[in-house]
């Protein structure tokens, strides 16, 4: 046996002692950033069982149901919950539709002002959010429009666009052209090739999409201020409630909009493998 034979011999159980130090690292990395992420929604979910007995419900004082059914003791939390749902579902809409055909532009074609509608886009994303709200209200104050419902949407529309947009653009660039390519051979006309061939390719960047535009609409805080007028959305619900106590309702509404969140993922998921 050579002597480079013996040390190479000798080398691997190293590597491997670093390779298996390595992934125990990458573990642990990979748990924390989930117990960083989660921990504080299980604290929410937990505190909407707390039995508490005053306006601060920051200790833990017993186990009760009592709150659940007790949601309409706040009116006007319920009003702010269906006026967020309201723009988020609207938000959704405008967004998915604008955005998926400006992704598919994007990520198919060429043309002049491509470079500055991706700088445009990723600029959207990259600016703080009191930047564009600040410039947003200073430009419906200028037009003499009046802020409220109509504002908020517009401005979460602006906000949510580019992301989507985005989403899709991904997805389209890894088609297969010659898919389509197969459907206008057959005789399939440039409609038909897009509802029947295109667009199930790229569905699942729509939907990825959509979901993203109502997650960022449903819980946007600073844009949403500059923008609302008398409009109450449940986030600037909650921020008007900390100066007398959040009550254990609140986690009850994030719990249960948690959950919806959660199981609409989970669909998507599942049908995106059985797609598979």
């Amino acid at each position: 046996m050579s002597a480079q034979t013996i040390a190479e011999t000798n080398a691997r159980p190293v590597a491997r002692g670093r390779s298996r130090l390595g992934d125990r690292l990458l573990k642990g990395y990979v748990w924390l950033v989930l117990a960083w992420l989660f921990v504080p929604i299980a604290v929410m979910v937990v505190f909407g069982f707390n039995d508490t007995r005053s306006k601060s419900n920051v200790t833990w004082q017993g186990f009760t149901l009592k709150w659940w059914g007790r949601l309409d003791e706040y009116p006007q939390m319920i009003e702010a919950v269906v006026s967020s749902l309201q723009v988020a579902a609207l938000v959704t809409l405008i967004t998915t539709a604008i955005g998926t055909l400006l992704g598919l532009a994007l990520g198919r074609y060429r043309f002049r002002g491509q470079g500055a509608t991706n700088l445009v886009m990723f600029a959207a994303i990259a600016s703080p959010e009191i930047v564009m709200g600040a410039s947003l209200l200073s430009l419906f104050i200028s037009a003499g429009v009046k802020t409220g419902f109509v504002t908020v949407v517009i401005a979460h529309v602006l906000f949510s666009l580019s992301f989507v947009a985005i989403t899709v653009r991904a997805r389209v660039v890894g088609l297969d052209r010659s898919i389509e390519e197969a459907a206008r051979d057959l005789g399939a006309s440039t409609w038909v090739t897009f509802w029947r061939v295109t667009f199930p390719m790229i569905l699942p960047g729509v939907v990825s999409g959509a979901l993203l535009a109502f997650a960022l609409s449903i819980d946007d805080f600073v844009i949403t201020q500059f923008t609302n007028g008398a409009l109450q959305t449940f986030p600037l619900w909650i921020f008007g409630a900390t100066r007398n106590g959040v009550p254990p309702q609140v986690n009850i509404v994030g719990t249960l909009i948690f959950a919806v969140g959660v199981a609409i993922a989970v669909v998507n998921s599942v049908t995106a493998r059985r797609r598979t």
